[in-house]
C-alpha cells in the first residue's frame, strides 16, 4: 500500500523532479550528440564527468572560484580536451572502425578512472558553500536554490546548443556529417574536424553539468558512472541522437525518480528509472523522438 501525501507535497516532488531532470538532460545531451554524429556510444562519458567534477573541486579549493563561475573557465577547457581526445587519440586509435572506437572509449574510461583513483584515492569529497542548502519560496512550494539554478542553466545550454546546430555553418556541417558522412566529405567538409568538434561540444556539456552538480553533490573517482546510467536511460527514452528527446527524456526521468523516491523511499528512488529503461526497450526501442534505422 503506497502512502498518501497532501497535494502540496506531491507538487513539490514533481517540481523538484523537473529541476533534477534538467541536469540529467544536460549530461545526456553530450551522450546523444556524440551518438547522433559519430554513431557510437561514448563509454568514457562517465569518466569525463568525474574528471570535470574534480576540476570544479580543484579550481574552487585552489583559486576560490565559485562552481557556477567555473563554467566560464572549464567549458572551453573541456571543449578543447574533448576535441583533442577525439582528433588525436580516439580517431587515430580506432582507425575509423566503429567497433574499435567503442573499445578505445572504454579503455579511455578505465585510464581516467584509475588515474583519478591514484591521485585522489577513493575518498568522497564535497564542497561547503553558503547557498548549498538554501531554498527558494515560490509560494506553493519550497525549491532547492541549486536545483533552480541548474534548471535555468541546463535549459539555456540546451537552447544554445540547438541554435548552434540549427543556425550556424558549423551546426550545418555537423548535421550534414550525421546524415551522410561520405556526401559531406565530397562537398568539402572536413569530417575528422567535425567529429572532433562534436566530441568537444559533448564534453563541454559534461563540464557545465559538473559545475551545476558540485554545489549540492559529492565526488569520488567513480561517481560519474551513476549519472551515465541515468543518462543512457534518458537517451534511450528520448531517442538515440535526438536533442529534444534528451531534454524531454531528462525531465521525465527526473519526475519519475522524484515520485518513486517519495512513494517508495529514497533508497528505491531510481528503481522507476530502470523500469522505464526496460519498458522503452520492449515497447518503443526508438524512443520518443528517435527514428528507425
Amino acid at each position: 500500500m503506497l502512502p498518501s501525501y497532501p497535494p502540496q507535497i506531491v507538487l513539490e516532488a514533481l517540481i523538484n523532479g523537473l529541476l533534477t531532470g534538467s541536469v540529467y538532460a544536460l549530461v545526456a545531451l553530450g551522450l546523444t550528440l556524440v551518438y547522433g554524429v559519430l554513431h557510437i556510444i561514448n563509454f568514457a562519458h562517465g569518466a569525463l564527468l568525474t574528471l570535470a567534477m574534480f576540476a570544479v573541486l580543484m579550481v574552487h579549493l585552489g583559486f576560490g572560484l565559485d562552481p557556477y563561475l567555473a563554467i566560464v573557465v572549464l567549458t572551453p577547457l573541456f571543449f578543447g580536451l574533448g576535441y583533442g581526445l577525439q582528433r588525436f587519440v580516439i580517431g587515430p586509435a580506432s582507425r575509423n572502425d566503429d567497433g574499435s572506437i567503442l573499445l578505445v572509449t572504454l579503455g579511455l574510461s578505465i585510464i581516467l578512472e584509475n588515474a583519478l583513483l591514484a591521485i585522489f584515492r577513493s575518498d568522497t569529497r564535497a564542497l561547503t558553500l553558503d547557498y548549498s542548502f538554501q531554498v527558494v519560496d515560490v509560494g506553493f512550494a519550497l525549491l532547492s536554490f541549486t536545483r533552480v539554478v541548474g534548471f535555468g542553466v541546463a535549459i539555456l545550454v540546451a537552447g544554445l546548443l540547438w541554435a548552434v546546430l540549427a543556425l550556424t555553418d558549423t551546426g550545418k556541417a555537423i548535421r550534414a556529417v550525421a546524415k551522410e558522412k561520405l556526401g559531406a566529405a565530397l562537398v568539402g567538409i572536413d569530417v575528422r574536424h567535425v567529429y572532433a568538434v562534436t566530441f568537444g561540444l559533448g564534453t563541454a556539456c559534461i563540464a557545465i553539468a559538473a559545475c551545476l552538480l558540485m554545489p549540492s553533490f559529492y565526488v569520488n573517482p567513480r561517481v560519474g558512472n551513476a549519472f551515465v546510467l541515468v543518462a543512457f536511460t534518458v537517451v534511450v527514452l528520448g531517442g538515440m541522437g535526438s536533442i529534444p528527446g534528451a531534454v524531454i527524456g531528462g525531465l521525465i526521468i527526473g519526475v519519475i525518480e522524484s515520485l518513486c523516491g517519495l512513494y517508495l523511499g529514497e533508497s528505491l528512488g531510481q528503481i522507476g528509472i530502470f523500469a522505464i529503461f526496460i519498458l522503452v526497450l520492449l515497447l518503443r526501442p526508438t524512443g520518443l523522438f528517435g527514428a528507425k534505422a
